[in-house]
Protein backbone atom coordinates (compact mmCIF):
# COMPACT_ATOMS: atom_id res chain seq x y z
CA UNK A 1 0.00 0.00 0.00
CA UNK A 2 1.21 3.22 -0.90
CA UNK A 3 1.87 5.33 2.43
CA UNK A 4 1.27 8.59 0.01
CA UNK A 5 -2.27 7.70 -0.58
CA UNK A 6 -2.72 5.68 3.44
CA UNK A 7 -0.70 5.90 5.68
CA UNK A 8 -2.45 4.58 9.12
CA UNK A 9 -0.25 6.97 11.49
CA UNK A 10 -0.84 10.10 9.82
CA UNK A 11 -4.79 9.16 8.90
CA UNK A 12 -6.00 7.60 12.24
CA UNK A 13 -7.19 10.46 15.23
CA UNK A 14 -7.08 7.67 17.97
CA UNK A 15 -6.43 4.17 18.74
CA UNK A 16 -7.29 1.29 20.87
CA UNK A 17 -3.68 0.13 21.75
CA UNK A 18 -2.00 0.96 25.00
CA UNK A 19 0.69 2.56 23.30
CA UNK A 20 -0.82 5.49 21.44
CA UNK A 21 2.15 5.67 18.51
CA UNK A 22 0.57 2.18 16.96
CA UNK A 23 -1.80 3.07 14.98
CA UNK A 24 -1.55 -0.46 12.66
CA UNK A 25 -4.77 -1.78 11.73
CA UNK A 26 -4.75 -5.65 13.22
CA UNK A 27 -7.86 -7.67 11.67
CA UNK A 28 -8.84 -11.37 12.22
CA UNK A 29 -12.21 -13.13 11.17
CA UNK A 30 -14.58 -13.23 13.77
CA UNK A 31 -16.37 -15.99 15.84
CA UNK A 32 -19.63 -17.04 15.52
CA UNK A 33 -22.15 -19.54 17.46
CA UNK A 34 -24.59 -21.70 15.32
CA UNK A 35 -28.05 -22.30 17.49
CA UNK A 36 -29.78 -25.46 16.71
CA UNK A 37 -32.38 -23.16 14.80
CA UNK A 38 -29.85 -22.86 12.16
CA UNK A 39 -29.14 -19.12 13.23
CA UNK A 40 -25.98 -17.46 14.12
CA UNK A 41 -25.30 -14.98 16.94
CA UNK A 42 -21.64 -13.57 17.38
CA UNK A 43 -19.26 -14.76 19.76
CA UNK A 44 -18.22 -12.11 22.42
CA UNK A 45 -14.40 -11.51 22.78
CA UNK A 46 -12.75 -10.61 26.11
CA UNK A 47 -10.16 -9.08 27.83
CA UNK A 48 -6.99 -11.34 27.85
CA UNK A 49 -4.87 -12.47 30.66
CA UNK A 50 -2.59 -9.44 32.25
CA UNK A 51 -3.32 -6.51 29.97
CA UNK A 52 -4.96 -4.03 32.40
CA UNK A 53 -5.70 -2.37 34.44
CA UNK A 54 -9.19 -2.32 33.06
CA UNK A 55 -10.98 -4.04 30.73
CA UNK A 56 -10.48 -4.07 27.34
CA UNK A 57 -13.54 -3.64 25.16
CA UNK A 58 -13.20 -7.07 23.31
CA UNK A 59 -10.15 -6.56 21.14
CA UNK A 60 -6.60 -8.62 20.73
CA UNK A 61 -3.32 -9.18 22.50
CA UNK A 62 -0.68 -8.14 20.02
CA UNK A 63 3.11 -8.97 20.42
CA UNK A 64 6.04 -7.93 19.04
CA UNK A 65 9.11 -10.12 19.61
CA UNK A 66 12.67 -10.18 18.62
CA UNK A 67 14.95 -13.50 18.09
CA UNK A 68 17.72 -14.60 20.80
CA UNK A 69 20.69 -16.40 20.02
CA UNK A 70 20.45 -19.29 18.36
CA UNK A 71 19.39 -17.17 15.49
CA UNK A 72 22.47 -15.44 13.56
CA UNK A 73 21.05 -12.36 12.31
CA UNK A 74 20.07 -10.63 15.52
CA UNK A 75 19.49 -7.12 13.38
CA UNK A 76 15.86 -6.98 13.36
CA UNK A 77 14.28 -4.58 11.21
CA UNK A 78 10.83 -2.90 12.18
CA UNK A 79 8.23 -2.58 9.68
CA UNK A 80 8.31 0.14 7.05
CA UNK A 81 5.26 2.12 6.13
CA UNK A 82 2.78 1.04 3.88
CA UNK A 83 3.56 -2.74 4.89
CA UNK A 84 1.21 -5.31 4.90
CA UNK A 85 0.81 -9.04 5.06
CA UNK A 86 -1.51 -11.82 5.68
CA UNK A 87 -1.34 -15.00 7.93
CA UNK A 88 -3.48 -18.48 7.11
CA UNK A 89 -5.42 -19.63 4.39
CA UNK A 90 -9.45 -18.22 4.65
CA UNK A 91 -10.25 -21.26 2.10
CA UNK A 92 -8.28 -23.72 3.76
CA UNK A 93 -10.37 -26.49 5.81
CA UNK A 94 -8.10 -29.88 6.53
CA UNK A 95 -5.00 -29.79 8.57
CA UNK A 96 -2.86 -30.06 5.14
CA UNK A 97 0.36 -28.14 5.62
CA UNK A 98 3.52 -30.53 6.79
CA UNK A 99 4.35 -30.86 10.34
CA UNK A 100 7.53 -29.91 9.56
CA UNK A 101 6.87 -26.46 8.21
CA UNK A 102 7.38 -23.97 10.06
CA UNK A 103 3.93 -22.25 8.82
CA UNK A 104 2.22 -25.38 10.78
CA UNK A 105 2.09 -24.01 14.03
CA UNK A 106 1.31 -20.07 12.82
CA UNK A 107 -2.66 -20.48 13.43
CA UNK A 108 -3.71 -22.36 16.47
CA UNK A 109 -6.19 -22.84 19.58
CA UNK A 110 -6.14 -23.14 23.16
CA UNK A 111 -9.08 -24.53 24.79
CA UNK A 112 -8.96 -22.75 28.69
CA UNK A 113 -10.38 -25.40 31.34
CA UNK A 114 -11.49 -24.46 34.97
CA UNK A 115 -8.89 -21.95 36.72
CA UNK A 116 -6.80 -22.76 33.96
CA UNK A 117 -3.68 -19.96 34.52
CA UNK A 118 -3.66 -19.17 30.25
CA UNK A 119 -0.22 -18.60 29.82
CA UNK A 120 1.74 -21.84 30.24
CA UNK A 121 3.04 -23.56 27.46
CA UNK A 122 4.36 -22.11 24.19
CA UNK A 123 1.11 -21.64 21.32
CA UNK A 124 0.66 -23.90 19.22
CA UNK A 125 2.54 -26.82 21.09
CA UNK A 126 0.90 -29.76 22.86
CA UNK A 127 -1.99 -28.41 24.34
CA UNK A 128 -3.17 -26.52 21.89
CA UNK A 129 -5.14 -27.93 18.69
CA UNK A 130 -4.96 -26.28 14.84
CA UNK A 131 -8.72 -27.25 14.61
CA UNK A 132 -11.44 -25.67 17.25
CA UNK A 133 -11.64 -27.58 19.91
CA UNK A 134 -14.53 -30.34 19.59
CA UNK A 135 -15.13 -29.50 23.27
CA UNK A 136 -16.70 -26.80 25.86
CA UNK A 137 -13.95 -25.01 26.81
CA UNK A 138 -14.87 -23.71 30.64
CA UNK A 139 -13.30 -20.41 30.13
CA UNK A 140 -13.01 -19.77 26.76
CA UNK A 141 -10.79 -20.33 23.59
CA UNK A 142 -8.53 -18.35 22.62
CA UNK A 143 -6.91 -17.87 18.85
CA UNK A 144 -2.69 -17.94 18.54
CA UNK A 145 -1.87 -16.22 15.41
CA UNK A 146 1.82 -15.76 13.87
CA UNK A 147 3.17 -13.64 11.49
CA UNK A 148 5.93 -14.76 9.42
CA UNK A 149 9.33 -12.68 10.31
CA UNK A 150 11.42 -12.71 7.27
CA UNK A 151 11.11 -10.12 4.53
CA UNK A 152 12.30 -9.92 0.80
CA UNK A 153 13.37 -6.19 1.83
CA UNK A 154 12.14 -4.60 -1.19
CA UNK A 155 8.11 -5.41 -1.71
CA UNK A 156 5.81 -3.74 1.13
CA UNK A 157 3.01 -5.99 -0.62
CA UNK A 158 2.70 -8.79 -2.76
CA UNK A 159 -0.43 -10.14 -4.76
CA UNK A 160 -1.49 -12.64 -2.22
CA UNK A 161 -0.37 -9.75 0.54
CA UNK A 162 2.17 -13.18 1.64
CA UNK A 163 4.77 -13.96 -0.59
CA UNK A 164 7.05 -11.09 0.16
CA UNK A 165 7.02 -12.50 3.55
CA UNK A 166 8.70 -16.14 4.50
CA UNK A 167 8.89 -18.14 7.92
CA UNK A 168 12.74 -18.61 9.15
CA UNK A 169 14.33 -21.82 7.85
CA UNK A 170 15.24 -24.43 10.33
CA UNK A 171 13.11 -27.22 12.62
CA UNK A 172 10.39 -25.59 15.08
CA UNK A 173 11.46 -25.79 18.72
CA UNK A 174 9.84 -24.49 21.40
CA UNK A 175 10.23 -20.91 23.52
CA UNK A 176 10.08 -17.85 21.38
CA UNK A 177 12.44 -19.93 18.30
CA UNK A 178 9.40 -21.36 17.59
CA UNK A 179 9.75 -21.10 13.53
CA UNK A 180 13.27 -22.13 13.55
CA UNK A 181 16.04 -19.90 13.82
CA UNK A 182 17.51 -18.00 10.86
CA UNK A 183 15.66 -16.44 7.26
CA UNK A 184 16.41 -17.89 3.90
CA UNK A 185 18.28 -16.05 1.16
CA UNK A 186 15.58 -15.30 -0.62
CA UNK A 187 13.90 -13.45 2.30
CA UNK A 188 17.07 -12.47 4.10
CA UNK A 189 15.91 -9.15 6.45
CA UNK A 190 14.89 -10.18 9.94
CA UNK A 191 11.22 -8.52 11.31
CA UNK A 192 9.99 -8.84 14.63
CA UNK A 193 7.89 -11.72 15.43
CA UNK A 194 4.62 -10.29 15.40
CA UNK A 195 1.94 -12.86 17.52
CA UNK A 196 -2.11 -12.00 18.48
CA UNK A 197 -3.84 -13.44 20.81
CA UNK A 198 -7.85 -13.00 20.94
CA UNK A 199 -9.94 -14.37 23.85
CA UNK A 200 -13.63 -16.08 22.44
CA UNK A 201 -16.41 -15.87 25.31
CA UNK A 202 -17.39 -18.80 24.86
CA UNK A 203 -18.47 -19.50 28.07
CA UNK A 204 -22.35 -18.62 27.26
CA UNK A 205 -22.68 -21.31 25.10
CA UNK A 206 -21.22 -24.32 26.90
CA UNK A 207 -24.73 -26.14 27.60
CA UNK A 208 -24.21 -28.60 25.48
CA UNK A 209 -28.04 -30.02 25.27
CA UNK A 210 -27.23 -27.19 22.28
CA UNK A 211 -24.81 -28.36 20.67
CA UNK A 212 -24.77 -30.91 17.33
CA UNK A 213 -25.80 -34.29 17.87
CA UNK A 214 -23.09 -35.73 15.62
CA UNK A 215 -20.70 -34.85 17.73
CA UNK A 216 -19.36 -31.99 16.07
CA UNK A 217 -18.67 -28.80 17.61
CA UNK A 218 -21.31 -25.53 17.05
CA UNK A 219 -18.75 -22.19 16.14
CA UNK A 220 -18.37 -20.81 12.78
CA UNK A 221 -15.75 -18.28 11.49
CA UNK A 222 -17.58 -15.40 9.40
CA UNK A 223 -16.07 -17.20 6.47
CA UNK A 224 -17.99 -19.87 6.69
CA UNK A 225 -15.14 -22.07 8.74
CA UNK A 226 -16.50 -24.97 11.08
CA UNK A 227 -12.98 -26.59 11.26
CA UNK A 228 -10.74 -23.64 12.53
CA UNK A 229 -7.98 -24.09 9.56
CA UNK A 230 -8.99 -21.26 7.95
CA UNK A 231 -7.99 -18.58 10.60
CA UNK A 232 -6.18 -16.35 9.19
CA UNK A 233 -5.27 -12.43 10.08
CA UNK A 234 -4.18 -9.37 8.36
CA UNK A 235 -1.92 -6.73 9.55
CA UNK A 236 -1.16 -3.18 8.03
CA UNK A 237 1.70 -1.00 9.49
CA UNK A 238 1.14 2.32 11.31
CA UNK A 239 3.61 3.00 13.89
CA UNK A 240 4.14 6.90 14.01
CA UNK A 241 7.42 7.82 13.10
CA UNK A 242 10.75 5.55 14.08
CA UNK A 243 8.46 4.82 17.22
CA UNK A 244 8.52 1.13 17.04
CA UNK A 245 12.81 0.66 16.23
CA UNK A 246 13.23 2.39 19.14
CA UNK A 247 10.94 0.91 21.38
CA UNK A 248 12.90 -2.73 20.26
CA UNK A 249 16.16 -1.29 20.92
CA UNK A 250 15.33 -0.57 24.22
CA UNK A 251 12.36 -1.90 25.95
CA UNK A 252 13.75 -5.43 25.73
CA UNK A 253 13.27 -6.89 28.91
CA UNK A 254 10.64 -9.19 27.82
CA UNK A 255 8.31 -8.84 30.80
CA UNK A 256 5.22 -7.46 28.37
CA UNK A 257 4.60 -4.61 30.84
CA UNK A 258 3.41 -1.78 28.79
CA UNK A 259 4.80 1.17 31.10
CA UNK A 260 8.37 -0.38 31.85
CA UNK A 261 9.11 0.67 27.78
CA UNK A 262 10.20 4.67 28.61
CA UNK A 263 10.25 5.65 25.07
CA UNK A 264 6.54 5.26 23.87
CA UNK A 265 3.32 6.74 25.63
CA UNK A 266 0.73 4.86 27.38
CA UNK A 267 -3.19 5.40 27.45
CA UNK A 268 -5.50 4.35 29.84
CA UNK A 269 -8.08 1.99 28.98
CA UNK A 270 -11.17 4.55 28.61
CA UNK A 271 -8.81 6.18 25.92
CA UNK A 272 -8.84 2.78 24.16
CA UNK A 273 -11.95 1.69 24.75
CA UNK A 274 -13.29 5.15 23.30
CA UNK A 275 -11.77 4.82 20.20
CA UNK A 276 -13.65 2.92 17.24
CA UNK A 277 -15.05 3.65 13.84
CA UNK A 278 -19.00 3.04 13.22
CA UNK A 279 -19.75 -0.11 11.35
CA UNK A 280 -18.98 0.25 7.08
CA UNK A 281 -22.07 -2.35 6.22
CA UNK A 282 -25.70 -1.76 6.95
CA UNK A 283 -26.12 -5.04 7.92
CA UNK A 284 -26.86 -6.62 11.22
CA UNK A 285 -24.05 -9.10 13.00
CA UNK A 286 -23.86 -8.86 16.21
CA UNK A 287 -25.97 -8.54 19.38
CA UNK A 288 -28.77 -11.02 17.80
CA UNK A 289 -28.96 -14.38 16.11
CA UNK A 290 -28.89 -14.06 12.79
CA UNK A 291 -30.17 -16.24 10.30
CA UNK A 292 -27.17 -16.13 8.17
CA UNK A 293 -23.45 -15.43 8.42
CA UNK A 294 -22.51 -11.71 7.23
CA UNK A 295 -22.26 -11.30 3.41
CA UNK A 296 -24.06 -14.74 3.47
CA UNK A 297 -20.85 -16.68 3.53
CA UNK A 298 -22.22 -20.53 3.01
CA UNK A 299 -20.73 -22.84 5.57
CA UNK A 300 -17.72 -25.18 3.73
CA UNK A 301 -16.87 -27.74 5.98
CA UNK A 302 -14.29 -29.41 3.85
CA UNK A 303 -12.05 -31.51 3.87
CA UNK A 304 -11.24 -29.79 0.62
CA UNK A 305 -10.66 -25.92 0.35
CA UNK A 306 -13.14 -23.55 0.36
CA UNK A 307 -14.53 -21.53 -3.19
CA UNK A 308 -15.99 -18.53 -3.46
CA UNK A 309 -19.73 -18.19 -3.35
CA UNK A 310 -22.34 -16.41 -5.40
CA UNK A 311 -23.69 -13.15 -3.32
CA UNK A 312 -27.14 -14.57 -4.07
CA UNK A 313 -28.71 -13.08 -0.99
CA UNK A 314 -28.41 -8.91 -1.80
CA UNK A 315 -25.76 -9.01 0.94
CA UNK A 316 -24.07 -5.25 0.48
CA UNK A 317 -20.67 -4.12 -0.66
CA UNK A 318 -17.93 -3.33 2.12
CA UNK A 319 -16.82 -0.92 -0.62
CA UNK A 320 -19.70 1.76 0.25
CA UNK A 321 -19.64 4.98 2.07
CA UNK A 322 -19.64 4.32 5.91
CA UNK A 323 -22.87 5.43 8.25
CA UNK A 324 -22.98 8.85 9.39
CA UNK A 325 -24.38 7.37 13.01
CA UNK A 326 -21.41 6.30 15.74
CA UNK A 327 -22.40 2.99 16.71
CA UNK A 328 -21.21 2.06 20.30
CA UNK A 329 -17.86 0.13 21.03
CA UNK A 330 -18.48 -3.07 22.37
CA UNK A 331 -19.65 -4.77 25.51
CA UNK A 332 -17.12 -4.95 28.12
CA UNK A 333 -17.13 -8.63 28.91
CA UNK A 334 -15.89 -9.72 32.88
CA UNK A 335 -13.22 -12.42 32.07
CA UNK A 336 -12.55 -15.76 34.08
CA UNK A 337 -9.00 -14.17 34.96
CA UNK A 338 -7.42 -11.40 36.64
CA UNK A 339 -6.00 -8.70 34.02
CA UNK A 340 -3.34 -7.14 36.79
CA UNK A 341 -1.93 -7.83 40.10
CA UNK A 342 -2.99 -6.54 43.32
CA UNK A 343 -2.10 -9.09 45.88
CA UNK A 344 0.72 -8.94 48.27
CA UNK A 345 4.74 -8.70 47.48
CA UNK A 346 4.01 -6.72 43.74
CA UNK A 347 7.20 -8.03 42.50
CA UNK A 348 6.10 -11.50 43.36
CA UNK A 349 4.44 -12.05 39.65
CA UNK A 350 6.94 -9.20 37.51
CA UNK A 351 5.16 -10.77 33.95
CA UNK A 352 1.50 -9.03 35.67
CA UNK A 353 0.84 -5.25 36.03
CA UNK A 354 0.11 -3.92 39.23
CA UNK A 355 -3.93 -2.82 39.05
CA UNK A 356 -2.73 0.25 40.88
CA UNK A 357 -0.52 1.04 38.44
CA UNK A 358 -0.48 3.46 35.63
CA UNK A 359 -1.31 4.68 33.16
CA UNK A 360 -4.02 7.14 33.98
CA UNK A 361 -5.96 10.06 32.16
CA UNK A 362 -3.44 12.68 33.05
CA UNK A 363 -0.76 10.73 31.22
CA UNK A 364 -2.18 9.37 28.43
CA UNK A 365 -2.97 10.59 25.22
CA UNK A 366 -0.54 10.01 21.77
CA UNK A 367 2.16 11.83 21.50
CA UNK A 368 3.48 12.65 17.99
CA UNK A 369 6.70 10.90 17.23
CA UNK A 370 9.04 12.92 14.74
CA UNK A 371 9.78 11.06 11.34
CA UNK A 372 13.22 9.55 11.12
CA UNK A 373 15.80 11.96 9.43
Amino acid sequence: MDPSVLDPAKASTCTTCRFAEDKSNYWTAVLFFKHPNGSYIRVPQMANHNTGPGLSAGGMTIYYFQPTPPTKNLDVVAFAPGFRMIVGHPMRRADDIPAASPEHRSTSYRCFDTNDPGNNGVPGFPGDSFHLPNKPCAEGIRSNIYFPQCWDGVNLDSPDHSSHVAFPEGPSSAGLQIFGTDCPASHPVRLPLLFIEINWDTRPFNDVSLWPKDGSQPFVFSMGDPTGFGQHADYLFGWEGDSLQRAMEVCTGGDGVPWNCPVLTTQDMDTMNNCHQPNKVAEVVEDEYIQRLPGCNPIQDGPVSATLAPNDCGAQSTWIAAPTAVTAPPAIVTPPWPVCYDGPNPGSNPLAPLCNSKPTKANSGPVVTPAPL
